[in-house]
Order: C-alpha cells, then structure tokens, then sequence
C-alpha cells in the first residue's frame, strides 16, 4: 500500500479543460470556467479529482472535465448519452420491478386511462418508453383506442411483446423496439403519454425524447400525458442525517474522531441524497413550486438552463439543514371540464419510488419563526454528458429577531450524474 502511494504521489499531473462552469462550494472545491485548463494530481474517487486551477488546488467534479490532448480535440465524445448504460438497466427487472411496485404511480397511469376511457375510444396513442407496457395494456383493457404504439429503446421490448399477446392485446398494441429520435410510425397519434420523469424531474432528460416525439408525431390538438409539471423546494431539518454522516465522528467509541468531518462533509454532503424520505414536520416552511413545465409548449433548447426563485416565512424555529425537493405531474382530461389527475411525489402524500432529493448545507443554520429565506434554483444541464446536471442553490436569510440588518448569505452547486 505505501509503496502504491508514493506511485501515486510521484505521478505526473494530467491536462484536463473544463467541460462547462462550475461553482464551487466549501472551502476545498474549486471553481471554474468553460474551456479553464486544470491540471489533474490525484483521483481519488470516480466522481472527485483532486486538481488544480490558476495556482489553487482543490476538489473538482470529475464529469465537467475532458482530457486536454489533440487527438481528444479531434474526436467527438462517443456516447454523450451513455445510451448503452442507459438502455442497458431497462433492459433488466430490477428498474421495472421498482416501477411496477410503486402503486401509486402506476395505479395514477391507471386512473388516467380509466377516467377518459370514453374519451380514448378511436383514438391513436403513443406510450413512449413503454418498458415492460403496463400503460399500453391499461390503454387496450380499459379503453377502445384504434392503437397504442408501445416504444421501448431497451432490449425490454421483446418481452414487453410477448406480454402483450399474453394478455390478448396484440390486436390493438404494437410494440415498437428503438429510439424515439429514430422513430417511424405509420400516422400520428392523438395522444401521447410517457413516464419520463426523474430525480429533481428532469434528472436523465428522457424528456428531451418526449419533447422530440411530440413535435413529430402528435397531431394538432392533442394531448400530452403529463401535460404538465412542477418541481417543489422546501427549506428543511435533516437531523437524522446529519447525525448518522456528521455527528458520528465527534466521539465514535470515546475517540476525538473530529478530523474527519472536512473529508465527510466532502463525500456525503457534496451530491445530492436520492431516495430520502422527508418527515412532514422536517419542513420548516411552507413549500413552493419553483419551475413549472407546460408538456405542450416546453421547447427541448428550454432544457438547458432552468431557474426558478423561492421566497420562504419559517414556520418554525430550528437547525435549518437544507433544502429538499419533489415533483408534481398533472394529466389534463381529453373531455372538457373533466377533472385533472395528480400524481404528487411530495412527503405529504403517498410515497413512491422517487421519494425526495434532499441538498444538504455545508454547515447547518439556526433559523427562527418569521425569519425570511429567499433565493434561486437553477438546473444547468452538462453540455457533454446529456443525461448529467448541476443543481445550483443560492439563498439570503434575513433574520427577524435581529435589530439591525441581519443577512446571510449561501451557495452551493451539486452534481447530479448517472
């Protein structure tokens, strides 16, 4: 081990150009711009490379870097999608296995069809990235569409035929096997429902496929399946969290273990915390949305730069620890005035396989009643890797216990990344 070490420390730096900006937060990550050469020292972990920039030396994000060589410069990136890696855990249970358990996602999908099934009859359908086609078979069971055309890009989509004749469907669904960039279909359809929906919502961008598939093959008038969308944001308390990544190492078995705390804080706190499970009355405030999508004039330039602002009165006094964030997706009926159907991802409603995406603070913050949180969210897609984005968080605390004008101010970028 100590002789791979100093291999390791005698190692020459590599070259690397920065692939897009990037903000840093804490003290021991750099920030940088597009096109900035940095030089690479150490690589400690897949995500994190320990480099340096102008003559300071820091933590930087692995995925907002390319080597700088010239045979590098003269190649184009040969999977920007990471298509193979992508398509290739749908073509495996295990994600379906996930999606089909969630009940409350999939019976919504169920009750969409079911409260326009009236409305479906004749109808041409397209359910893109179809998977293993539960909605397709909602659609054929429930309702009496003319087709459903079942796309799935996965090698999911041979079995996804054979359930279709399985259930007696073959008749009305035809199952599809490609990418809906490469899709050719025999007309256009009159409705197209899709469940493209990530962490923090647009995480993996399968959106842009949505978006691509509806400026070609949805017919004048139709309708999108979710037809629109929210992302929420909530100041909160991570008490828990925070003790079980944080706290422990203040006294783990009587031992100062306190030096650890900068690399934890680093590991733990620096990339978002999929899967988490916010208690209601972790909330500190009120939550709001922050970015709302129309599915029917969303535009897939739109998708590179998202922001949205937040204004937050504390409800309640305490350690405020981050903020977290969810998703709303609402389906329009096809009659009108029929009734909308929700499918809300938040704490106070039934859970699902998304959960919550909780952003973790640096450093926790004391925050009483009536103090005033306000700020932006912004959610930069990476230019290179596709499916890859930054979330960047900046808020101001204004103090309501204070006499004179009390404000502090934050900021902190985190990676999301396959």
């Amino acid at each position: 081990m100590e002789a791979e070490k100093e291999d390791e420390e005698d190692a020459s730096p590599e070259e690397f150009v920065a692939l897009s900006d990037f903000s840093g937060s804490g003290s021991e990550q750099l920030s940088f711009s597009s096109g900035d050469k940095l030089l690479v020292h150490a690589k400690p972990s897949a995500a994190w490379w320990w480099a340096e920039v102008r003559g300071v030396i820091g933590y930087v994000p692995a995925s907002y870097l390319r080597q700088d060589t010239a045979e590098e410069e003269d190649t184009s990136i040969e999977d920007p999608w990471q298509d193979e890696e992508y398509f290739g855990s749908y073509g495996t249970l295990k994600l379906h296995l996930e999606m089909l358990s969630d009940r409350s996602r999939t019976e919504t999908y169920r009750q969409v069809v079911l409260r326009n099934s009236a409305s479906l009859k004749n109808k041409a359908v397209m359910d893109l990235g179809c998977g293993t086609g539960i909605i397709s078979l909602f659609c054929a069971q429930l309702a009496q569409p003319s087709v459903v055309y079942a796309v799935e890009a996965s090698s999911m989509a041979e079995y996804t035929k054979q359930l279709v004749k399985q259930n007696g469907c073959e008749e009305v669904v035809t199952v599809l096997q490609g990418r809906a960039e490469e899709l050719e279909l025999p007309e256009q359809v009159d409705v197209l429902v899709s469940e493209w929906m990530g962490n923090c919502l647009l995480f993996e961008f399968m959106v842009e496929s949505v978006l691509l598939a509806r400026d070609r093959w949805l017919r004048d008038g139709g309708v999108m399946w979710p037809s629109a969308a929210a992302l929420t944001l909530v100041p909160c308390r991570a008490d828990r969290y925070y003790a079980e990544k944080m706290s422990f190492w203040e006294r783990p078995y009587g031992l100062d273990f306190t030096p650890l705390q900068p690399l934890a804080q680093q590991e733990f706190f620096t990339k978002p915390k999929f899967s988490h499970h916010l208690e209601p009355e972790d909330c500190l405030a009120v939550s709001c949305d922050v970015i709302c999508l129309d599915m029917h004039t969303l535009q897939v330039s739109d998708l590179e730069e998202m922001k949205g602002e937040f204004h937050f009165c504390m409800e309640k006094s305490g350690i405020f620890h981050g903020f977290t964030a969810w998703f709303t997706v609402q389906f329009e009926s096809l009659e009108m005035g029929g009734a909308t159907v929700k499918l809300n991802t938040g704490p106070d409603s039934e859970p699902t396989h998304w959960k919550q995406t909780l952003f973790m603070l640096d450093r926790p913050v004391s925050v009483n009643v009536g103090d005033i949180l306000s700020g932006t969210v912004t959610l930069h897609r990476n230019p290179v890797w596709r499916r890859h984005m930054t979330v960047a968080l900046h808020w101001n605390i204004n103090n309501s216990k204070s006499d004179a004008d009390s404000c502090q101010v934050g900021t902190k970028s985190f990676p999301m990344w396959r």
